[in-house]
């Protein structure tokens, strides 16, 4: 029981590489709008698809988080 809890708990730890990597993205994204206002149509759309690639990360680690506590017992 304690195995498993340590495996969800080391499982969920994807979502803070993916809320670093979002921060850093938009930090960024937002510096090459200041630089380049004209371009914020396209840097938006890189931003929006990153953030969506790099939250999938995170949800995968949820969701084999649930796996490990419902099948594990």
């Amino acid at each position: 029981m304690i195995v498993t809890a340590i495996g969800a708990g080391i499982a969920v730890l994807t979502g803070i590489g993916a809320g670093i990597g979002i921060g850093i993205a938009t930090s960024k994204a937002s510096e090459a709008i200041s630089r380049q206002p004209e371009a914020s149509g396209d840097i938006n759309k890189a931003l929006l698809l990153g953030c969506a690639l790099a939250e999938a990360t995170a949800i995968y680690g949820f969701v084999v988080a649930i796996l490990i506590i419902l099948f594990l017992k």
